[in-house]
């Protein structure tokens, strides 16, 4: 399942995953190396991460999307060029810079537009593996090709190198404390860039630290509405999660319920500075870890997703 005779030359470092939980700001890899070879793939135990996390390539012919973000594949997948006039790519190494075209589509139009608010360009974090699934490690989500993370650290004015793609971290947009955001590095600009992306229709959430949120109901004004669709989340403190509504026409692509209505900037958010939230105690007895997603909980279609050439 290794499809790695379709892959450029350029493409070489995009061949392994990283071992353990790859969290947004993991650093990446200088010497990638191709994950062994399955025992034995078509055993049903096999977690369904292990299966799609060794594919390569995404598969040919037209689009497709089935399933839910965090339960589900896409066909017809493309990758998000390493490089544009207003974006870059990071952490090349993990090989998800992949989505539905509708996706990439987005992505170069937001990047395009993003300099006329003041944010110079994107730096993009992990979009989704080649055929989308359960990723190996890190996110529960970005199953579909229609999620995008995004740094909060605007582009720099060069290219960056592999090294600084794979090395360097993004900013941390959060105090220590978790109760606001740094005022050291917090700018309008990621307010603008933010509300930018927000008001584009195909957005149906983007996902941010609570503290970030906080931000910006201080900041929003009178302009309120597009508050809506920004959803505290854990974590989300080096950048903000985007999530794109199902394409019109896309009848197996399962979309959320839509977001509860109100800027969502009342005592909703004021739960995720409970002491709850913010220390939370161990539990005397952990629970034990769930086991591994099967390809039997994906719908059908993932499989012939899966080995489709």
């Amino acid at each position: 399942m290794l499809l790695t005779a379709r892959l450029p030359a350029a493409l070489a470092l995009t061949l392994a995953i990283l071992a353990g939980p790859a969290q947004a700001q993991d650093k990446g890899t200088l010497d990638p190396k191709p994950l062994p070879p399955l025992a034995n793939p078509n055993d049903p135990s096999t977690p369904a991460k292990a299966l799609f996390g060794r594919v390569t390539v995404p598969s040919s012919g037209a689009s497709h999307i089935y399933g839910s973000y965090a339960k589900g594949c896409f066909a017809g997948g493309e990758g998000l060029p390493f490089d544009g006039p207003t974006w870059q790519v990071m952490r090349p190494s993990r090989n998800r810079r992949w989505g539905t075209p509708y996706l990439i589509n987005f992505m170069e139009r937001l990047a395009n537009t993003a300099p006329q608010v003041g944010w110079p360009g994107l730096l993009v974090g992990d979009m989704a593996q080649p055929r989308g699934g359960p990723m190996l490690t890190g996110h529960a989500s970005h199953q579909i090709g229609i999620d995008a993370d995004v740094w909060l650290t605007p582009m720099p004015d060069r290219t960056l190198t592999r090294a600084e793609r794979e090395q360097t971290s993004a900013t941390d947009m959060v105090r220590g404390d978790r109760l606001d955001i740094d005022p050291d590095v917090w700018t309008s600009a990621h307010l603008a860039l933010i509300r930018l992306t927000a008001k584009q229709p195909e957005v149906a959430r983007i996902f941010v630290n609570a503290a970030i949120k906080k931000a910006l109901c201080r900041s929003a004004g009178g302009d309120r509405g597009w508050l809506t669709k920004v959803r505290p989340m854990y974590g989300h403190n080096y950048h903000y999660h985007i999530r794109l509504a199902c394409p019109r026409g896309s009848e197996t692509c399962e979309d959320q319920a839509p977001p509860p209505g109100g800027d969502g900037c009342g005592s909703e958010l004021d739960y995720w500075f409970s002491n709850a939230v913010l220390h939370p105690q161990k539990p005397k007895n952990p629970p034990r870890p769930k086991p591994p997603m099967t390809m039997a909980a994906l719908p059908a279609a993932c499989q012939a997703v899966l080995h489709a050439r």
